[in-house]
């Protein structure tokens, strides 16, 4: 579904399936007038600029502020008797107009008036509608200027003129050439950083964008969109053959005036097109393919416009080496591996010679399957009891590559290998001698980081998604062992694990991996399977390794598969991402059931008075769950009169301890029978669940029951719809006294709502979460700011929220009492 609002003259516009928000898309609203769009992109793009000028009839001018005081002035202006422009532009409304056309009216414009003899021409040409903006040096085009024989007293804006259409095709290559341009909503920061770099007086070399370590994966991602789609190849042919669109991007990226200039790429960029797969015939006659551009290299001009091209050589073998990331967010679901920072690779060793001996690495073979482009066997002394395979032949060339400059592995240990599809019949007859002798077999080390991947999303559990394609579901490997693996069919690694198990029974696995294989309940079956005995582990941060998102807990694990062993718990070394000892933890594989087995018992009859949303009973869905005032389509329970002590625990024990990467992966549970006993403990979770950030009760979607005082406690100026919660609050305080820590919490937001309702034009049902709408207002994209401009207000909410973290504490030390949690 497609949806949207204008907010400030703004278009949000999101893309949603049911209620969960998908993409965000801003722009200006295709429907703004001419001059309102010229007056916001003055605003939002030149506001440190001179941007009141009328010169002629161009429609919009960018000078040096007389008052130069911004960061772009490099020297004091006022000496000047005329000011220096820096940007003539055309404006168009509304959207997706012809940026070519709006070029050529702007210098028609400036022709027939002869603007430049008035006035000192500009650094740049430019032209915007209401989703993009493009310029042009003005000196590219100047020439135009000069032509004899011109008929320049015609109407600029009539497109349908023979002079129109002479200019047209006068600088249409030109624009082609040397445009940049950029869309107001995924090039906002390159493009306030080009005028912030390029609008200077004086400067006369045009600052581009430096290609480095750490953007060139997000240059990327732009790639994809705005220069793959002019690329003349069968995409899927092409990766049968090992090649991806990484490799042209590579091929881009390491080029001089469009002629690719390193060595051993895959594809070569030759100007006006690309050239791969090239071989030499029986006749030693060099014999390629080639790819053509569909737009005659246009796209491909205008987005390398913005970047410097090459890096520096000092990127050069990094960025080539991390092909492993340079591939589209569902191909990096599907094959990817975490890529293993060097202090954890070294640690994994130290781990394997504490547990098998400092000899270790004389006696055991060593097999990495997954090994990408072989960083995790760096490091490793013996090179002939080493074998490394992955999936794609660009890694295993990787490899081969690294050999000759010094790798510490054997050529002939090198090898293209799916180990979730092929069978081991395809291996090298070294490692097959290996794997079919049971002796041998024990001395094997399988040595891997595997690949991370599910085959639902986030938006699949929910009902609104799909099963991701090819995923995890298709393999040789799901298919076989789907009846042993059961819901853990769907993790790319679980897979590695059980053929590991099924078919090298007897090996020694030693393996990066989330701690789903200890504790998570989609494994139960997978546990059952796969008894192995644990010999050693640690877990550090997942924000350590790359192409990891999100905060949690990643093992290094050392299985034993030959002696079979099943765990309640298991204790695990601590390392931060400093990789310094930082303790232990106990993850516990054997759990009672769920706190969302818990709330299946709750009284659901009554007048419901919210809702609130329903996910996964652990620390990482957290940030997910809220109470609402409006139904989501799945995923949400109703509150009511009848159970809303009930579910003020459920929302108090997950929120009342704050999600670390260390305890991301806990599983909040069904308590023991003591808590129903607890008065005390009642009352302060209704108290935090009240005045929780999390409570996103509004009064905008229906009467709002969670307005916890009466009119006469604020000075309300009307009558509240609801006086509910006031009156459970009052009931419950006249039959048991607030704790101390509640009672401040109370004051607090009392304090709050009496300041909110000393003014006027307010809404008298609000909610805390109206209140807070009221102070912090919304930032161009709709989301709440996090602070006011009310002094006032930041004291109250602060307050507020310090006496809320005194009540999470006291609730924290219930919440292990009653067995929500396990330490």
């Amino acid at each position: 579904m497609l949806g949207g609002f204008v907010f400030r003259d703004r278009i949000i516009i999101f893309v949603t399936v049911d209620l969960t928000t998908k993409h965000y898309i801003m722009a200006y609203d295709s429907n703004i007038l001419e001059e309102e769009l010229k007056n916001k992109v003055a605003h939002d793009y030149f506001s440190t600029y001179d941007n009141t000028k009328i010169i002629g009839k161009i429609d919009f001018c960018i000078a040096i502020a007389k008052s130069a005081s911004n960061d772009a002035v490099l020297f004091d202006t006022s000496r000047y008797t005329i000011a220096e422009s820096l940007l003539w532009a055309e404006a168009k409304s509304g959207c997706r107009k012809d940026i070519y056309k709006s070029f050529v009216q702007l210098i028609l414009t400036i022709g027939k008036a002869r603007t430049f003899d008035q006035h000192l021409p500009p650094a740049f040409l430019g032209a915007f509608d209401a989703e993009k903006i493009g310029f042009i040096p003005y000196n590219k085009v100047m020439d135009i200027f000069s032509l004899s024989d011109f008929n320049w007293n015609i109407t600029p804006s009539d497109h349908e003129t023979k002079e129109f259409q002479l200019v047209y095709k006068q600088v249409k290559e030109i624009i082609e050439q040397g445009l940049y341009l950029f869309y107001y909503d995924r090039d906002d920061k390159e493009l306030r950083k080009f005028i912030k770099q390029n609008f200077i007086v004086g400067k006369s070399q045009i600052a581009k964008i430096k290609i480095d370590k750490n953007n060139f994966v997000a240059i990327y991602q732009k790639w994809l969109k705005e220069v793959k789609p002019t690329i003349v190849v069968n995409w899927e042919k092409a990766k049968q053959a090992n090649i991806i669109d990484a490799d042209f991007y590579l091929a881009d990226i390491f080029s001089k005036d469009n002629i690719s200039i390193k060595e051993k790429l895959f594809v070569l960029l030759q100007q006006d097109h690309y050239e791969l797969d090239r071989k030499e015939d029986a006749l030693g006659l060099a014999n390629r393919s080639s790819a053509q551009f569909n737009d005659n290299r246009v796209a491909h001009n205008i987005f390398w416009n913005r970047y410097i091209r090459p890096p520096k050589k000092e990127y050069w073998d990094y960025i080539a080496k991390r092909r492993d990331l340079l591939v589209a967010p569902d191909v990096r679901e599907r094959k990817g591996s975490f890529f293993t920072p060097q202090s954890c690779v070294e640690l994994s060793q130290k781990y394997l010679a504490d547990a098998l001996g400092e000899d270790w690495q004389d006696e055991y073979y060593i097999w990495d399957c997954a090994a990408g482009t072989g960083n995790l066997l760096n490091g490793l002394s013996n090179k002939h009891q080493i074998w490394a395979s992955t999936l794609d032949q660009a890694d295993v060339d990787v490899m081969h590559d690294r050999v000759k400059n010094g790798a510490n592995l054997l050529d002939s240990h090198i090898f293209q290998f799916d180990f979730l599809n092929d069978p081991f019949s395809k291996l090298p007859q070294g490692l097959q001698d290996i794997i079919n002798d049971k002796d041998k077999r024990k001395h094997l080390i399988i040595y891997i980081n595997p690949p991370y991947a599910e085959a639902t999303s986030a938006k699949t559990i929910t009902g609104t998604g799909q099963n991701k394609a090819n995923v995890a579901t298709n393999t040789m490997v799901a298919k076989s062992y789907k009846h042993l693996l059961g819901k853990a069919s769907n993790e790319l690694f679980a897979q590695f694990f059980i053929r590991i198990h099924q078919e090298i029974g007897g090996c020694l696995l030693a393996e990066f991996s989330t701690l789903k294989i200890l504790q998570a309940q989609n494994f139960a079956d997978f546990r059952k399977i796969f008894s192995s005995t644990l010999k050693k582990i640690f877990i550090v941060p997942s924000f350590i390794f790359d192409n990891v998102d999100g905060n949690f807990p990643i093992g290094f694990f050392i299985w034993d598969t030959s002696t079979p062993q099943t765990y309640e718990s298991v204790i695990a070394d601590i390392y931060d991402k400093d990789i310094q000892a930082i303790g232990t933890k106990t993850f516990y594989c054997q759990l009672p059931a769920s706190l969302n087995t818990w709330v299946k018992d709750f009284d659901y009859t009554g007048k419901r008075i919210g809702l609130i949303s329903f996910y996964p009973s652990d620390f990482q869905n957290n940030g997910k769950f809220a109470i609402l005032s409006q139904k989501q389509k799945r995923y949400c329970k109703d509150i009511t009169d009848k159970n809303i002590v009930q579910w003020a625990i459920y929302f108090s024990v997950r929120y009342c301890i704050e999600a670390t990467w260390l305890n991301d992966r806990d599983q909040f549970l069904s308590p023991n029978k003591q808590y129903k006993t607890d008065l005390d403990f009642h009352n302060d979770c209704i108290i935090y669940m009240l005045f929780h950030g999390q409570n996103r009760i509004t009064s905008q979607h229906g009467t709002n029951h969670w307005i916890p005082f009466s009119e006469k406690e604020i000075n309300s100026k009307d009558c509240f719809e609801s006086n509910f919660m006031s009156k459970l609050l009052n009931t419950r305080r006249t039959a048991l006294n607030l704790s101390k820590e509640a009672e401040e919490v109370y004051h607090a937001g009392l304090m709050l709502w009496k300041y909110y309702h000393s003014h006027d034009n307010i809404n008298i049902n609000a909610s805390l979460y109206d209140i807070k709408e009221y102070f912090q207002g919304r930032n161009k994209k709709g989301v709440m700011n996090k602070d006011s401009s009310d002094p006032q207000y930041q004291v109250l909410i602060k307050q507020l929220r310090d006496k809320l973290s005194i009540l999470a504490r006291k609730i924290e030390i219930k919440a292990y009492a009653y067995e929500f949690l396990k330490r």
